[in-house]
């Protein structure tokens, strides 16, 4: 049974209780008329908790038969209340109702988590934690993928994406329109996405706003789907760049907040106490001491997620091993070139000039290594929406690589394999740079005003 479930059923037989007590004093006035309706409410009241019970626990349920039990009580008094003392009465339905009550506070509770990522590629930030709910043997643990809208170059919702599909194949997916959160209210719900309509690439579907999510769960858990750069809590200038994470739909209505570090975690603290003020946020939104409970530095399940993955457990696919292996069966250095949006709108034309230099020279170089591209994964959106004067230069570089066929082009899901597969890093400042530290493999960042083989030298054997 669910702990909610079985709330629900407490406070109802509170309500009895009480009603049986009205029974009691309305006796003593004789109100013969006005207790056999309380009765039948209680009668009612029981035969719904006993459907809810044997919904959960079975017709066998010890509860299910004190219910019954106790609806025999309901009869007998009602039909015997000329008979009956006030006192009598009272003692009849109170002793059954007190064991109903007791076996359903036997009832063992069993929690039930739903996940509601919508970008499959970043459905690593919460793996490892639905991985260790499944294992819960008193846990129902649901990944339920949801749809989000590009947004249109004037702001207005375009196209909608359903990423379902595109998840592990060990990940069991529970379509979205099979679970009705409000109904099925579970413990917890875990989220990645804290924007809801504060992102100009993408907005998910208004009833997965944070602020409604909020109440339908006793434990909204926002993790992010990034990890950033560490940052002394003292770091005024580092932190005006990122503080606005701080300070989101997904900080604000979450009941809880887990970072990846403990110095972020002070940063979320302070940066959310002085925009909150700003905003005018009740009491309860700022009071630090909340603050400190609700926002945790306990890490990111994104780390656990590479340091616990070997490229043994990795499935390459076969066009990727044909451009990785040279004719002796030994592997060519891999190069994960990692493109970002960020990169594309501070930069614009130069930014798809430096992309062409850079496959101009590792194709030269393709004997000896071979360029893996990721470009983010909101790469074609974005430029959709915000740049599209690059739009049609963009695709046109992308259908050369992937024609080309001398290097990987990536955009599935999966950045780990490719993070977990990939000798060096190359290319913009992003999270995933972050990440790629944990493997203590090379990282280079590319200058998009530098055109040239500064990729090259990570692909080398004597570097």
């Amino acid at each position: 049974m669910r702990k909610f479930q079985k709330k629900q059923m407490l406070n109802i037989i509170a309500n009895m209780h009480y009603i049986h007590q009205q029974c009691r004093d309305g006796l003593l006035q004789k109100e013969y008329a006005y207790i056999r309706t309380a009765l039948c409410g209680c009668q009612q009241a029981a035969l719904h908790l006993g459907e809810s019970i044997e919904q959960t626990e079975g017709m066998a349920a010890t509860s299910v038969k004190r219910i019954e039990n106790y609806c025999e009580k309901l009869y007998q008094a009602s039909m015997q209340l000329e008979d009956l003392t006030a006192k009598k009465v009272y003692k009849l339905l109170e002793e059954s109702l007190i064991k109903v009550e007791n076996e359903i506070n036997r009832i063992a509770i069993r929690k039930e988590i739903v996940f509601l990522p919508y970008k499959a590629s970043m459905w690593d930030c919460l793996e490892s934690v639905y991985l260790a709910a499944r294992k819960d043997k008193n846990c129902d643990a649901y990944v339920v993928p949801i749809p989000y809208y590009d947004r249109n170059a004037d702001g207005s919702l375009g196209e909608l994406h359903y990423e379902g599909e595109e998840y592990p194949a060990d990940i069991e997916i529970t379509y979205y329109e099979d679970y009705d959160l409000e109904e099925r209210h579970p413990d917890a719900i875990y989220i990645h996405n804290p924007y809801d309509d504060r992102n100009y690439v993408t907005c998910v579907p208004e009833q997965y706003f944070c602020s409604h999510l909020r109440t339908c769960t006793e434990q909204l858990v926002y993790i992010p789907y990034f990890i950033l750069d560490e940052i002394e809590p003292d770091d005024e200038a580092r932190i005006a760049s990122m503080k606005h994470f701080c300070f989101l739909p997904g900080t604000i209505f979450a009941h809880k907040v887990i970072v990846q570090s403990e110095k972020m975690r002070q940063i979320y603290i302070n940066e959310y106490c002085k925009a909150a003020e700003e905003n005018g946020l009740p009491r309860e939104f700022i009071e630090r001491k909340h603050l400190e409970e609700k926002i945790l530095g306990i890490g990111s399940p994104k780390i656990d997620k590479v340091r616990n993955t070997g490229k043994e457990k990795l499935e390459i696919p076969e066009g990727w091993r044909k451009l990785i292996e040279k004719p002796d069966g030994t592997w060519k250095k891999i190069i994960l070139y990692n493109t970002s949006v960020n990169a594309l709108l501070d930069n614009d034309e130069k930014m798809l000039a430096k992309m062409r230099d850079v496959f101009e020279k590792f194709k030269a170089a393709q004997d000896e290594a071979v360029l893996l591209w990721r470009p983010h994964p909101l790469m074609d959106s974005t430029i959709r929406s915000l740049r599209q004067q690059l739009s049609e230069e963009y695709e046109k570089i992308v259908k050369e690589y992937r024609e080309e066929g001398w290097g990987i082009y990536d955009d599935s899901a999966d950045v780990d394999r490719a993070i977990i597969l990939s000798d060096a890093y190359y290319g913009d400042r992003s999270s995933v740079i972050r990440l790629y530290q944990e493997t203590g493999k090379p990282v280079m960042i590319q200058d998009v005003d530098t055109l040239g083989t500064d990729g090259l030298c990570l692909a080398r054997d004597d570097q």
